[in-house]
């Protein structure tokens, strides 16, 4: 009865996203313009001075702030079509694939990897679960089985809504190292001591939130599958095969080109390179020259690791620099959106920030609230500051200070809060199609089609953590 009201339920909310959601260009148009409101109406802030924030000053402010971020990103997407292009894990991921019996199953397994990836980084979350609902939807049609592809593609998103409880989390690495903690207190008048990730990625607390978002996570997509009769319809393109790539014949080309195309060493030669690198970065050494578990590189992955990384194993896995190259080219047709998009939310990210707009936000939010409360008070008003700064690190940039200085005004463990900050980041995602652009762009479903099922899940989880909250 439950699952039957669950699923009724997940396919009228897409019906009516499908029916009325924008598609998230316009959103991201829609969203700046009510930035502009509030800022206007909430701070007092001139039209004038609030389109400059916008704007920025074509550097690290406004619409430009995200550059460097925008390329990691783009890059985040290739390197990830480019690592599953090849043959080897184009073969694992096929026979994974292959596993399902029934879409229920099939949208468990599509989660259940895509929050454990997203707990190691969430960019491969966010890519392993693309990838895994692309196949798991093309595999279940080629064996006659009845597949919905959006609720695959919501399974593959549901990483975004755990990852900040992960190791690659921003706010609670960012409170590591003396460093971190001053530049983002530089305008403070409080600040703190380094706090370990014992105390919050390895916190009992966290454990438990985040391991019940992963068993959520699988069980509500499961539970979201609709009746066999109501699985049929046409599949994105992009579900059906892959665009077949034309390549220069070869008697385009003379000896020596032929030779170094198609040769591995070049692939081996620059792999290598970055090998000694990765050696040196997860596997640091102490000082008698021996291996310093302790300060591996594991709990320093970013994007930039991530990217060096997964370029080294793209060059590995590939026999030839042209099939790297084919299968680089295809995978940056999806970064249109994120090249149009993500200039719009750092022109938002501007304006909140330059106009104090998310510190009152977050204020008016927490100030209602007594040292119990504070920590779900905290993890809320995150929700709503992320959908309009969707970016974990611009997040904890805005809002880590007002959360530091509220913890240590109420007495509430700072630990604590920092990590309820994560969840708020996190849990909202699920609504905000930011994050959604490249598995949309791998699967070529709309962001309409996916926020039905995804929106289910944020309430669910939203009632999970705040309970958790209050009781540890």
């Amino acid at each position: 009865m439950v699952i039957t009201m669950l699923s009724k339920l997940g396919d009228r909310l897409s019906a009516f996203f499908r029916a009325t959601a924008p598609d998230p260009f316009v959103l991201a148009v829609l969203l700046t313009l009510v930035t502009f409101a509030m800022a206007m109406t909430m701070r007092g802030t001139s039209f004038h001075d609030a389109v400059g924030l916008w704007a920025g000053d074509g550097g690290n402010n406004g619409v430009w702030g995200f550059l460097t971020f925008s390329m990691q990103m783009c890059l985040i997407l290739v390197t990830g079509h480019a690592v599953a292009a090849s043959r080897p894990v184009k073969w694992c991921i096929e026979r994974l694939a292959a596993v399902p019996r029934s879409q229920a199953h099939a949208a468990g397994l599509v989660a259940f990897v895509a929050a454990t990836l997203a707990t190691l980084n969430w960019g491969l979350g966010l890519i392993g679960g693309a990838l895994l609902a692309r196949d798991v939807t093309r595999s279940m049609r080629a064996r006659g089985l009845a597949v919905h592809a959006p609720l695959m593609a919501a399974a593959g998103y549901v990483g975004l809504m755990v990852w900040h409880g992960g190791l690659s989390g921003t706010a609670p690495l960012k409170v590591t190292s003396a460093g971190d903690i001053a530049e983002v207190l530089k305008n403070s008048s409080v600040t703190i001591e380094p706090i370990k990730l014992s105390e919050t990625l390895f916190s009992p607390m966290n454990l438990v939130i985040t391991g019940g978002l992963i068993v959520l996570s699988v069980v509500v997509m499961m539970m979201l599958a609709p009746r066999q009769s109501e699985s049929a319809g046409a599949l994105p393109a992009r579900m059906i095969d892959e665009p077949k790539r034309e390549e220069a014949s070869a008697s385009d080309k003379g000896l020596i080109p032929r030779i170094l195309e198609d040769t591995p060493l070049v692939n081996l030669t620059l792999a290598a390179l970055i090998a000694v690198w990765a050696w040196s970065y997860y596997l640091p050494r102490g000082d008698g020259g021996g291996i310093a578990w302790g300060e591996s590189g594991l709990l320093k992955l970013n994007p930039n690791t991530v990217n060096l990384t997964m370029v080294m194993l793209a060059l590995i896995l590939h026999g030839s620099p042209m099939r790297l190259v084919s299968a680089v080219e295809e995978g940056a047709r999806g970064c249109a959106g994120i090249i149009l998009q993500f200039p719009l939310y750092a022109g938002i990210m501007g304006v909140m920030n330059g106009s104090g707009l998310t510190g009152e936000l977050a204020r008016s939010i927490a100030g209602a609230s007594n040292e119990t409360t504070l920590p779900l008070m905290t993890f809320l008003s995150a929700g709503v500051v992320n959908m309009f700064v969707p970016s974990g690190g611009g997040q904890w940039g805005v809002q880590g200070p007002i959360v530091v200085e509220s913890a240590l005004s109420a007495g509430a463990p700072v630990p604590k809060m920092i990590m309820a900050l994560a969840y708020g980041d996190q849990v909202t995602n699920m609504l905000q199609p930011f994050w959604a652009l490249p598995l949309l762009a791998i699967t070529g479903c709309k962001a309409r089609e996916i926020v039905g099922y995804t929106a289910v899940l944020m309430v669910i989880a939203i009632v999970w953590i705040s309970g958790c909250l209050l009781v540890f």
